[in-house]
């Protein structure tokens, strides 16, 4: 079959990487650690602005994860036009309230209740940003055959927690959104390809001055980890 992949003959370079004393180590993944532990997912967003130059740099470190074949899956679509994002806003409450009232059921609207959380998103309108993230199911061909993405979906996973951690230690804040049923509309809404399909909807921003978020605890290490 037609290679798909990189060049058949691309170089292979030596790798240097710098390597810490441990007590560095230790620091350093400590405070990273506590770096981390700060993220919440906030949904009260200021419209107080962030520079561009702020966004750029967390998408070029998203773009730094690894992915199937070193394909790179994955297209961040970044709205900062009012219009566009009132009309992401206005797409996305219609469709989460039909969630809400008649798809989600009655257990997992129960369990948002005590996040207070519902089908009206403000933040869409609020946040100076909004980054959406697709997933390139396939990609394509200089001679226009479809090149297999591999492993597409989990790539761009990765990805999306390095974006994560790349906001925080920016000191910027979103909230993880998945819009359910909403992806063909943002899809056409903003022009991408048949090939991308939505993964997830960050709004960007700082928190409000009187922002709020539930009084959640994290589980503990030995709880998440097994040491074998």
């Amino acid at each position: 079959e037609e290679w798909q992949g990189l060049d058949e003959d691309i170089a292979h370079v030596p790798f240097f990487a710098e390597r810490y004393p441990e007590d560095e180590m230790i620091k350093r993944s400590k405070m990273f650690y506590e770096l981390l532990n700060k993220r919440r997912s906030v949904r009260f967003l200021s419209d107080e602005p962030v520079p561009r130059e702020v966004i750029d740099n967390v998408i070029r470190t998203a773009g730094t994860s690894p992915s199937g074949a070193h394909t790179e899956p994955w297209t961040f679509v970044v709205v900062q036009d009012p219009y566009l994002k009132h009309k992401i806003r206005e797409i996305v409450e219609e469709e989460e309230e039909i969630n809400y009232k008649k798809r989600m059921g009655d257990r997992w609207v129960n369990d948002l209740k005590r996040l207070r959380t519902n089908w009206i998103k403000e933040y869409l309108d609020t946040a100076p940003y909004l980054i959406l993230i697709f997933k390139q199911v396939y990609g394509r061909l200089p001679n226009g055959k479809k090149k297999t993405h591999y492993y597409n979906e989990i790539s761009v996973s990765i990805a999306c927690g390095i974006l994560l951690a790349a906001l925080q230690n920016a000191g910027l804040y979103t909230v993880t959104s998945t819009p359910l049923n909403c992806g063909p509309q943002l899809r056409v809404l903003l022009q991408r390809p048949a090939n991308e399909k939505l993964l997830l909807l960050l709004p960007v921003g700082y928190p409000k001055k009187d922002a709020t978020v539930p009084a959640l605890t994290r589980k503990p290490l030995e709880d998440i980890m097994v040491m074998m």
